[in-house]
């Protein structure tokens, strides 16, 4: 059974630092593309930063390049997303999201058809205030 469990999400003040962690079961990283999504209240949900399975080549939005990096690590079935820099307009829940077929960049910029993506994560809640 496939799973993707997020975690490390919290309040943290406009400057800040967070890391976003995601487990996951029944797959490989090796095998399957993956990547964050962020959707921020009353907005639609949005690629952010995606890897691949192969090479780890990897895709950033416009608002992540420079304040985020994605990195994985195979022998822990573990995806992070390390941000910096974080800003109000970060808050929302971010979601973890994998496919065995999409390329990582298509996975990013799947846009308002998130729904074709095969596996999600149920989200964990960053909160970006002071």
């Amino acid at each position: 059974q496939v799973q993707l469990v997020e975690s490390g999400g919290e309040l943290v003040q406009p400057g800040g630092s967070l890391r976003l962690s995601c487990v996951v079961s029944g797959f490989s990283l090796d095998d399957w593309n993956i990547g964050w999504f962020h959707q921020a209240p009353g907005s639609e949900r949005e690629g952010v930063s995606c890897i691949g399975s192969g090479n780890g080549g990897t895709y950033y939005s416009d608002r992540a390049k420079g304040r985020f990096t994605i990195s994985r690590d195979s022998a822990k079935n573990t995806v992070y997303l390390q941000m910096n820099s974080l800003q109000p307009a970060d808050t929302g829940v971010y979601f973890c999201a994998a496919d065995p077929a999409l390329q990582f960049r298509a996975l990013c910029l799947v846009g308002k058809d998130w729904s074709s993506i095969a596996s999600w994560g149920k989200g964990t809640l960053v909160t970006v205030s002071s």
